[in-house]
């Protein structure tokens, strides 16, 4: 039964007006005292960026004094920057003393500081979606994808947490209140008895497709087993007689062998439906070993109406063409299905924790339903309605708003939930209607952050977001509730350590990697399949997988910053290592494999998925990768392109080399001093193609020398074009012949990838954009852990006990 979505918006538009507006900012008097700064800019950097100069499109006369406008701040602090870097004079122009410098550093620091620190204001931030859906599903003991339903959120400096950036609208208040109805209709059970287990078990020989491919694309053997030899798309291997009713936690059983072959062979094993607007879902991949069939299982979360699904993964067929030439000759590996079993649904209780928090207050009746109703229908029913519902709101606001409760927070609830009971409202519909309200209020959708030092519930909020993306489970409530985060920074450290150890630090290392690394944007483009026919959906996951892997490991086993950089390992499976080259990995399951000591992985930038993103699928641009090297890891986004500058599009037909083109870009006075940061790094990494694959050679559709290879029966199209140059020039003169010499000249610089890390740490924790007045304390944070290597698990713990995380 649906909550009447009109009556929540009385109560909460009130409170919510104050969050629509937003609050005030107001800056203290920013204006530039330049007494002191000018003899530095005049004597120094007037030449080339006064008097009618302005190289690199940069212009002093032109620069106001205003700190309090964004723009004026964004132009004094790149001078900063660049002095300060001492990128700036150049070396071949002028000579400054280090006492001119550290005076023009100390003056214009100060001002940039002081201008910072009092216009950051106070920002409201609201949950972000993903943020909302994991409190819900945590507090309810749903599993439900509220993501989709809900509007996307805005983002600053690649989060999409940041207070700034998040703003509410009605729609956003009617996606919250149908989202919270959904949340309900999922946590109330449909029957007064525990649901039965019961077990479906299912043939690929007894389906419509089976009748149909059996003998073409799949064979069936005297076990009545049915083979795939290959992941075709359609047929897929969907098994209808596993459609799931009802939804929730089910163990599936695959029973089959590896056939024709004596090494295992992966499958996946998905979902799919026929519901209008589903999607494909993968619940994991295990192996079918060769000889007698065994039965491999795993246990998913199903949706309703959700059927098995299994494919056969990373079998290459060769020359053969199975849909050109059939079955019969083919002696090639496969995947042999015996059955499918399901069992479930699995509960670990009954009614569930949604159930109780909402109706244990509450005599639930059946009611007499029509024929056609599939479902049992029930009545509410209590000697003291008021009583009941406030007991229940009481608790629900408690887990809510992520602080103690009065008795005054919940009356207004109450007072809604007696209104809709007068105006005739079922018990169970005007419950609703107060839940949905207390879901949707200010106190639940806002973090309560007042200004100054965050008490011990703001702070339990703060590290419970950031770490399990959740609200604060019941050990870190219950710290908090005794006073014991504010001030002893060896409790809080403690559950720094606890939470990075439990269940759902994989959501903090997932939402961290899509922002920090933009794996959000992993199917943003698809390789183009005539020039990278190897890349397939196993590739693509397992892709994803290692990032995740890789920087988990770092942050669980403590290791050094500079592992970010240049590793002596890679998590891999089977699939990435035959990517990667690397041999005697086999398997479906990311693990740590020690590399040669020569092998050109190890670190992030050469992850595929990492390269994946900087490139578009169906090439790479040294400007696109460069720059994600300078935002990502290094912390120092260069400007953008100044207006009227053409971007530089690469010959796809081999002809002309990026890097040819990108020479006569930096003939430009106005393109020159970015480009010199920036193309070093991405020249480095033109060593990997679009899809993080090695190469020598760029592959082109136009010109270039024919390869002879053949990828499950059909040729490529693609050739060898002309030769990859990897090498460059760092800013500093330093140079590097190959991607291995320039990694290990960035490797060296840990402190700046320590600095860079710990901002977007910061930046992630706190929902707020690091700035000027916070570089003391972000370097007070790298100097602590610079001894011990930077190690990563550190600098996790020193943000948390930091002033800008324990402050707003």
């Amino acid at each position: 039964m649906s909550t009447p979505f009109h009556s929540p918006f009385a109560i909460l538009l009130p409170s919510l007006v104050l969050f629509l507006i937003g609050p005030s900012l107001c800056g203290a008097n920013g204006d530039l005292n330049r007494s002191t700064l000018d003899p530095f800019l005049n004597q120094h950097c007037g030449d080339c960026h006064a008097n009618g100069q302005s190289e690199g499109g940069f212009d002093l006369e032109s620069l106001q004094n205003d700190l309090n406008k964004a723009a004026t701040f964004a132009k004094w602090e790149r001078v900063f920057d660049r002095v300060h870097d001492q990128e700036m004079p150049p070396e071949d122009v002028a000579t400054v003393s280090p006492a001119d410098r550290q005076l023009f550093d100390d003056t214009l620091s100060a001002s940039l500081s002081k201008a910072h620190a009092a216009n950051k204001g106070t920002v409201y931030r609201r949950l972000n979606r993903r943020e909302y859906q994991n409190t819900m599903n945590d507090i309810f003991g749903t599993k439900l994808n509220l993501v989709d339903r809900l509007p996307e959120d805005g983002r600053s400096h690649e989060f999409d947490n940041v207070g700034d950036a998040l703003g509410i609208s009605m729609v956003h208040l009617q996606q919250y209140l149908e989202a919270a109805d959904e949340v309900m209709n999922a946590a109330i059970e449909k029957t007064a008895e525990r649901p039965p287990m019961q077990t479906v078990a299912a043939s690929y020989a007894d389906t419509m497709e089976g009748k149909r491919f059996i003998g073409n694309l799949w064979k069936k053997l005297p076990d009545d087993s049915v083979v795939f030899f290959a992941r075709m798309g359609y047929p897929t291997g969907m098994l209808r007689g596993t459609e799931v009713k009802p939804p929730g936690r089910y163990t599936i059983r695959v029973t089959g062998y590896a056939y024709q072959s004596d090494k295992p062979i992966t499958i996946r094993v998905g979902g799919t439906s026929f519901r209008r607007g589903s999607e494909k879902l993968t619940y994991g991949f295990t192996e079918l070993a060769p000889g007698e069939p065994t039965t491999v299982e795993l246990q998913a979360d199903i949706e309703d109406r959700y059927m098995i699904e299994i494919d056969p993964w990373g079998i290459d067929t060769g020359s053969y063409n199975l849909r050109k030439d059939g079955i019969e000759g083919y002696r090639g590996p496969g995947a042999a299905i015996r059955k499918v079993e399901l069992i479930g649904p699995i509960l670990e209780e009954f009614p569930g924790r949604g159930h109780q928090l909402l109706l244990d207050q509450f005599v639930r009746s059946p009611i007499k339903t029509k024929k056609w109703q599939r479902e049992q229908a029930f009545e509410l029913q209590s000697d003291d309605p008021n009583a009941s519902a406030r007991k229940t709101l009481f608790r629900l606001a408690n887990l809510a708003f992520r602080r103690p409760v009065l008795a005054s927070d919940v009356e207004r609830y109450v007072d809604l939930f007696q209104k809709q009971l007068d105006q005739g409202a079922s018990l169970e519909n005007a419950l609703r209607t107060a839940v949905a309200a207390v879901f949707c209020s200010p106190d639940f959708l806002y973090f309560n952050e007042p200004d100054g030092w965050l008490d011990d519930h703001a702070i339990a909020n703060r590290l419970a977001y950031f770490l399990t993306r959740s609200a604060p489970d019941g050990e870190l409530r219950r710290s908090a509730d005794k006073g014991e985060l504010k001030t002893n920074p060896s409790a809080l450290i403690n559950q720094v350590r606890r939470l990075i150890d439990g269940e759902h630090n994989d959501r903090f290392v997932n939402d961290f990697c899509d922002a920090w690394l933009n794996l959000r944007d992993m199917d943003f483009t698809s390789p183009d399949q005539q020039l990278f026919p190897e890349y397939d959906q196993f590739l693509h996951q397992s892709m994803i997988d290692e990032t995740r892997a890789f920087v988990s490991k770092l942050i669980r086993d403590n290791l050094p910053i500079g592992n970010l950089v240049q590793s002596d390992f890679a998590m891999l499976n089977e699939r990435l290592a035959r990517h990667y080259e690397i041999e005697n990995v086999h398997g479906p399951e990311i693990r740590a494999v020690t590399l040669p000591k020569d092998s050109i992985r190890g670190g992030l930038l050469s992850q595929a998925s990492v390269l994946k993103v900087s490139a578009n699928g169906t090439n790479t641009s040294p400007v696109v990768r460069g720059v994600w090297v300078m935002e990502r890891i290094l912390g120092k986004p260069p400007q953008p392109p100044p207006p009227g500058i053409p971007g530089i599009e690469p010959d796809i037909r081999g002809a002309t080399t990026l890097r040819e083109l990108l020479d006569k870009h930096r003939d430009l006075d106005s393109c020159r001093s970015c480009h010199t940061m920036i193309d070093p790094p991405g020249f480095a990494l033109e060593c990997f193609d679009p899809i993080g694959g090695y190469r020598e050679r760029f592959r082109s559709l136009g010109e270039g020398e024919k390869v002879q290879l053949e990828i499950s029966g059909r040729k490529v199209r693609y050739k060898l074009g002309p030769a990859v140059d990897a090498s460059g020039e760092l800013p500093d003169g330093r140079s590097f012949d190959d991607y291995r010499e320039f990694r290990a000249h960035l490797a060296a610089d840990s402190d700046t990838i320590a600095t860079s890390f710990v901002t977007k740490l910061l930046t992630f924790a706190t929902g707020r954009d690091m700035g000027f007045s916070d570089r003391p304390e972000i370097s007070k944070i790298v100097a602590q852990s610079k001894s011990k290597g930077y190690r990563v698990g550190d600098l996790i713990e020193h943000v948390v006990t930091s002033n800008v995380f324990r402050k707003k």
